[in-house]
This record gives C-alpha cells, sequence and structure tokens, in this order.
C-alpha cells in the first residue's frame, strides 16, 4: 500500500513506445467463430498480476473458483509482484503481452494508458459495474474521456492516536471539528509524557494535498491547453494556512523532511507522540505497539457535517491491450468486480469502488479512512504527473519554504511556475 511510492516511478518514459508494439496473433474475440457458450475458454490461462499486499486471499480463492466454474477447462493464473522497481517489469510484460490483466496503483494508470498499454474499456463500462463506481475513485481509471481500467480499492490518511496519551490528556472523544482538535492537542501538549502533541514534518505534502482538495482547489489544473499550478490560489493558500497550525504542535518534526525521514511509525512507536496522520501500513509493528492502544479518526473538518479532504490512493485493475485474451480478461474483470467479490475486498478492510458496499467494510482504521473517501481526491490526471514527484518535488520544497517564514504568494508563485514547467514538458 505504498502508494506514495508508486506515481514516484517515471511512468512515462518507462511506457514510450508501447503504442507501437503490435501482435500479430488473433485475440480471442477475433475470430468470428469464436464461441459464446460456457467452454469457450476451455484450454485457456489468463495470466494476472496483483501487488504484494494488495489483493485478500479470500477474494482471490473466490474469483479464481467462480471463473473457472463458470467457464470450465480454463485456468486462471494469480502471480503476486512486488511494488519495488515494478515499472520496468509491467512496461515488458505489457510490450509483450505476456500479461493479460493487472494491478496497477490509480497514479499510474495514465501513464501506461497514454502510450497505448492498456485496452479501451470505455464500451464496457456498465457491463464491468461501472454505473454504481464512485467518480472520485474512478476518474484515476480514465484519461481523455476514455476508460482504461476499473477502480478496484482506495485507502487514505487518517489521524491515529494514542489511547493511553489522550487518556492522560483528559480526552474521551474524537474531535468533530479542526477547532476541537487544535483544543484537543493543546491539552496533549500540557500532558506529561508526551513530547509531540502531534507528529507532522514538514514535507507531508499528501496531507495538505488532502486540505486543499477538501477547501475545493486542486493542486495544478488544465488551463485551456497547459498546466497551470494551483499554489497560489486562495483555496491553496487556506489550506496551507490549516496545515501550518498543525504544524506547529510537532515539537520535534522537521520542516524540511517528510514522514519517511525518519519512518513516522517508529517516531510514533516510541510512546511519546500524541498522534499522527498517517496509511494503514504506517502503523507501529504488534511488538512495538500493541494495536489495542492506537485509536482512529478521520481528521475533522471546519465544520462538524464533513471531515478534511484527503489524498486517495489505492489500486485499478486493467487489461494489457496486448493481450492475446481480452475477451477472457473481460470477463474477468465482471465477476472479479461483481459485488460478491468486491464485497469480500471491504470486508478485508479495504474501501470498495462502490459506495453501496462501504456497509461491509470492516476494521476501525478502514472505517475512519471510509468517512473522507467521498471528500478525497487523487493528483492530477496526467502522464507527466510522475515528474512532479521526482526530486526535488516542488510540492514539498515549497511547503518547507513557506513554514520557515518566505512570503506565501512569491513562494508559491515559484513552485506554481516550477510544476507547470514539469507538466507542460513534451515526452
Amino acid at each position: 500500500m505504498k502508494r506514495q511510492l508508486i506515481a514516484a516511478v517515471g511512468v512515462a518514459a518507462m511506457v514510450v513506445g508501447l503504442a507501437a508494439c503490435g501482435s500479430d496473433g488473433k485475440k480471442d474475440g477475433d475470430s468470428k467463430a469464436s464461441s459464446t457458450s460456457a467452454d469457450r475458454y476451455k484450454g485457456k490461462t489468463l495470466k494476472v498480476w496483483t501487488m504484494t499486499g494488495s489483493a485478500p486471499k479470500g477474494w482471490t480463492d473466490s474469483v479464481k473458483s467462480e471463473f473457472e466454474t463458470t467457464y470450465p477447462g480454463s485456468k486462471v493464473d494469480f502471480q503476486t509482484q512486488e511494488w519495488t522497481d515494478i515499472g520496468p517489469k509491467i512496461t515488458a510484460a505489457l510490450s509483450e503481452g505476456s500479461v493479460d490483466v493487472l494491478e496497477l496503483g490509480n497514479t499510474q494508470t495514465s501513464g501506461y494508458a497514454a502510450t497505448g498499454g492498456l485496452l479501451d474499456l470505455t464500451k464496457d463500462k456498465s457491463a464491468l459495474g461501472g454505473d454504481g463506481w464512485a467518480a472520485n475513485q474512478n476518474e484515476a481509471a480514465m484519461l481523455d474521456g476514455k476508460q482504461y481500467a476499473a477502480p478496484w480499492w482506495v485507502s487514505n490518511r487518517v489521524v491515529a492516536y494514542n489511547k493511553d496519551l489522550w487518556k492522560a490528556a483528559g480526552l474521551t472523544d474524537a474531535p468533530k471539528t479542526l477547532d476541537e482538535f487544535y483544543t484537543d492537542l493543546d491539552k496533549l501538549k500540557a500532558a506529561p509524557g508526551v513530547a509531540d502533541p502531534i507528529y507532522l514534518p514538514g514535507q507531508e505534502w499528501y496531507t495538505y494535498f488532502g486540505l486543499l482538495t477538501g477547501e475545493g482547489g486542486k493542486i495544478a489544473k488544465k488551463d485551456g491547453d497547459k498546466w497551470v499550478g494551483g499554489l497560489e490560489s486562495p483555496e491553496a493558500q487556506r489550506a496551507f494556512e490549516t496545515y501550518k497550525k498543525l504544524q506547529s504542535y510537532s515539537v520535534t518534526g522537521p520542516k524540511d523532511k517528510d514522514e519517511a525521514t525518519p519512518q513516522q511509525k517508529d517516531v510514533f512507536a516510541k510512546g511519546n507522540v500524541g498522534a499522527m496522520i498517517a496509511l494503514g501500513w504506517e502503523l507501529p509493528a504488534e511488538k512495538d505497539m500493541p494495536k489495542d492502544k492506537i485509536g482512529f479518526f478521520p481528521l475533522p473538518g471546519k465544520t462538524a457535517d464533513k471531515p478534511s479532504g484527503v489524498f486517495i490512493g489505492g489500486s485499478n485493475l486493467a487489461v494489457a491491450a496486448q493481450s492475446k485474451n481480452t475477451d477472457m480478461a473481460k470477463d474477468f474483470l465482471k465477476i472479479a468486480l461483481d459485488d460478491k467479490n468486491e464485497g469480500l475486498v471491504a470486508a478485508a478492510g479495504n474501501i470498495p469502488n462502490k459506495p453501496a458496499l462501504n456497509s461491509q467494510l470492516t476494521g476501525d482504521f478502514a472505517k475512519a479512512a471510509q468517512a473522507a473517501t467521498a471528500v478525497g481526491g487523487i493528483t492530477p490526471n496526467t502522464p507527466n504527473w510522475a515528474s512532479v514527484e521526482n526530486k526535488p518535488n516542488p510540492i514539498k520544497d515549497f511547503l518547507t519554504a513557506a513554514l520557515q517564514g518566505g512570503d506565501y504568494a512569491a513562494t508559491a508563485k515559484k513552485y506554481d511556475d516550477e510544476i507547470a514547467k514539469r507538466l507542460n514538458e513534451k515526452n
């Protein structure tokens, strides 16, 4: 679930040339004589790639059983891949047609779609259950108005808090508004044994991105045929003021480092941090801090009716354009994404692609995360977004400069210009 690493991969650079790759073999849907009976895929194997930690075993078992029962004689070959250095491997597989269905991080999808690596599923959207998909999740599965993947699941950051320290500070209920949260942080600051009321390093740009989304702003947007940065907007400045106030409660959190330097889960595990804003995988190991010592709630909003916005990271399922089993792959997606199997994704603690299935979510973290998903957003849907997250990340540098007292307007313009430069580069 290390979504923050996904977009940093040079997707656009790695997939250049996919569109030029051809296939001499006929696909299973190309022949007019193709069977429509249950045994249409007899003797065929569908190769499906999922990533480490993504596919719940219950889901995998159910999908495989259902597909192979529905289409006797067929086989689904699930293969688990590692996120580390996955880009070149995906590029090669898409070029060769050696994978049929694959999981992609939601910030990766547009890059592979733009260069011809993914099958256009626009006409299949309804058949895949797309009429019920959450719009803000599906945005990452589309490019230029066309459907190139199906949203599978998402997650986001929530406030994880140390129950013992909150009890010591006299806190019981989760705050419903940001003002209530600030009051709680003030109480934590005065409580014994608390080094940081909240640990929030200055470059935790995903939290800032969520605040900006909640304000109705964009980190970047299209102006005609050009991209422009959004840091100069009133929405971005309001989001920064909230971020700045939250960060002021982070006594030891450096203004020039991100949440991975050091890993915030290690900081939180010391037991003297009241709270942090984190993904599920960023929680300390059980041996370092028992899970029953950690509570969760969505970062509150300015009013009690909705939480602050969040960056929603997650995964999509796509079909390789060079697959020789495209019809088989589509039928696989119909089963993999049906309400029964998508419900198993929710039951494993991942937020499903359909709001109608949210009632099946399990786990305190997932339930807290789900509360903010509806007001969440994704990074700009362009293959060039990966270059923005390359070092030096201009959003991180902007946050550090502004937190260190730089003039907001001048600082925002400087880094908006850099964001625009990277997004408008020609590949």
